[in-house]
């Protein structure tokens, strides 16, 4: 996909779903020349450090471009599980206990709007509520949901990003404390992330499920009693001797 694809989706998203926030657009930076025009670079051009979390939130909430390099961090999870210090056991001295990426690939990460976004991304990475986010799994292919994996524990900087791209999955990721106590997350958000490699297809599935029942906007919560059953209710509760009108 070129990156106007990444945008048109991005848009269509935000719009469909009917998020608080925009989708980002994430990429493992390799050298300051991937670094794009008008990016933010806190510690240089702000003169401050932030936490990932931090510039998640920055981004996605105030449409920032931010690259986060080694010195721009505020929090150990990115600079250890994004191979931006050396956590080897001659380094920390002891193992490591978590996946990370080779330490010395990438010099930093960037985030910007997937709307906006003026370069091509490594992943997608949605904040939404729970009916949001059942609305975009749901909408997925059979094959596709096999390829979705669940992070419930610490850190969600490290399982959102490290995690898909090390396994090419998606990830449905639960946010951190540091989301809440630092970058304004609010108590009823996930966080999932899809690999550019797959956003192409996620999309074309997505896009198909908008005339589904459980598209986002066709659900409509009501409390009634004998509602009216699909027929597949209708023909298991008959063959269970159970009224199905």
């Amino acid at each position: 996909m070129e990156i106007q694809d990444f945008n048109k989706h991005g848009e269509y998203l935000e719009r469909v779903l009917r998020l608080k926030t925009s989708p980002l657009a994430v990429k493992m930076l390799e050298k300051e020349d991937d670094i794009p025009a008008g990016a933010v670079r806190p510690k240089k051009d702000r003169g401050y450090h932030l936490a990932q979390c931090q510039t998640f939130g920055l981004s996605r909430r105030n449409k920032d471009i931010i690259a986060m390099l080694k010195e721009d961090n505020w929090c150990p999870g990115p600079l250890m599980t994004y191979g931006l210090v050396d956590t080897s056991e001659t380094a920390s001295g002891r193992s490591k206990t978590y996946d990370s990426f080779e330490y010395g690939k990438y010099i930093g990460i960037l985030t910007a709007p997937l709307i906006t976004a003026n370069y091509i991304p490594d992943l997608v990475l949605v904040y939404s509520n729970t009916a949001q986010l059942r609305s975009m799994l749901w909408a997925m292919s059979e094959h596709e949901q096999k390829e979705t994996e669940t992070a419930l524990f610490s850190w969600s900087c490290y399982n959102s990003i490290v995690k898909p791209m090390l396994t090419g999955k998606y990830w449905v990721v639960l946010p951190d404390p540091g989301e809440y106590e630092r970058a304004l997350g609010t108590e009823d958000e996930m966080m999932f992330s899809i690999p550019a490699a797959r956003f192409g297809k996620f999309m074309e599935d997505f896009v198909k499920a908008q005339d589904g029942h459980f598209s986002h906007a066709n659900i409509q919560p009501a409390i009634y009693p004998d509602f009216t059953q699909p027929e597949i209710y209708k023909n298991v509760f008959k063959q269970w001797g159970l009224d199905a009108e």
